[in-house]
């Protein structure tokens, strides 16, 4: 017969040796065994419950500002929002600098959320920190610098409802009409947002390394999820990249030409542009929205729109769902074809319909 594995004994990601998990006065422990026995690890287990006081264990004692160093030292180099990322922990920190990671609970949290709403911060923004704040603390108890419990209050604060979840993509007639009021160094800019949904920071970030005009794909290597991301290249994209000057010294498709730099933004062009072509209401990260409007307008299925933007969760991609109503329909027609043989316009010929 099988012995009954024990659920406080247990693998970490990565590790070879099997860790222990129990508690002390309300406090729960976790102590490596410093073995791949999983006998060891019952022993370990038997003697710290048999002690019946907490062990000696290196247990750091972190503040939130340690913490906050730590993340942007992990976030950087994994994640293009790494520097967006640390304007918003920087305010974070003014307001929770040296306060201690076990100190933190759902009060806390929701007392941010008070404050931030008294600012007149919008819903979205309020949200997306508490998100870049509970994922904080998700990394904090991965790095043993703090409990589950804390984790489990920090998660109980939800976000806040009523975000406004905007989506603003141009016609046909809008795109050729933004492309023709660009300045010329910002044309291929554009176009590339419009062929590939990449993010601002993506495009004006990207090497000639990351590029394979030959097989026809982008390859991205830091996503903002911290994931690789897999790009085709169209034929309207290949001709504009082909046309491209390309140099030798540089590593960057698009640069200012004067200082051999990547551009660091494109908002004073852009804003130009727009006001040329006469197109209100919009921003620059609407050019994902737009690539992936008329993808599912195109009849795309949203699982192959979520892999092209990067979404981590489909939840973020059915936000478009809304622009193909007519697959619905053509869904139930397949249906009906399948159980009857027959179309719902042929049935309705059939009586006179």
């Amino acid at each position: 017969m099988k012995k009954r594995k024990v659920k406080n004994i247990f693998k970490r990601s990565g590790s070879p040796c099997y860790h222990i998990r129990y508690t002390i006065d309300g406090t729960q422990i976790r102590e490596s065994s410093q073995s791949a026995s999983y006998k060891d690890a019952e022993l370990l287990l038997a003697k710290r419950i048999a002690e019946g006081k907490k062990p000696e264990i290196r247990r750091i004692a972190c503040t939130f500002r340690e913490l906050a160093e730590k993340y942007l030292s992990w976030t950087t180099g994994r994640q293009r929002s790494a520097k967006t990322k640390g304007y918003v922990i920087g305010q974070l920190v003014s307001v929770f600098g040296d306060t201690r990671l076990k100190d933190f609970n759902t009060l806390k949290v929701e007392q941010l959320q008070t404050t931030l709403i008294r600012q007149d911060y919008e819903v979205a923004s309020i949200n997306k920190i508490l998100n870049i704040f509970k994922h904080m603390f998700s990394k904090a108890v991965e790095w043993e610098l703090t409990g589950e419990d804390v984790l489990r209050g920090i998660r109980k604060a939800k976000s806040l409802k009523g975000e406004n979840r905007r989506l603003r993509f141009l016609t046909q007639e809008e795109c050729h009409a933004l492309i023709n009021a660009s300045e010329s160094y910002l044309t291929p800019i554009v176009i590339t947002a419009m062929n590939t949904g990449m993010r601002k920071s993506e495009i004006l970030n990207l090497q000639w390394d990351n590029v394979d005009l030959k097989h026809g794909f982008i390859l991205l290597d830091k996503t903002k999820n911290g994931e690789r991301r897999e790009i085709p290249i169209n034929s309207t994209l290949k001709g504009i990249l082909q046309n491209i000057t390309r140099r030798l010294d540089i590593p960057y498709v698009f640069f200012d030409s004067v200082s051999g730099k990547p551009f660091q933004n494109v908002k004073r062009s852009f804003h130009t542009a727009l006001k040329r072509s006469k197109i209100t209401d919009f921003k620059f990260h609407d050019l994902r929205h737009t690539f992936a409007s008329h993808l599912v307008m195109s009849g795309v299925d949203l699982t192959t729109v979520k892999e092209l933007l990067g979404h981590k969760d489909i939840k973020m991609t059915l936000r478009y769902s809304h622009l193909a109503p007519e697959h619905k329909l053509k869904a139930v027609d397949i249906l009906d074809k399948t159980l009857n043989g027959n179309t719902i316009s042929t049935k309705l010929a059939q009586y006179g319909g």
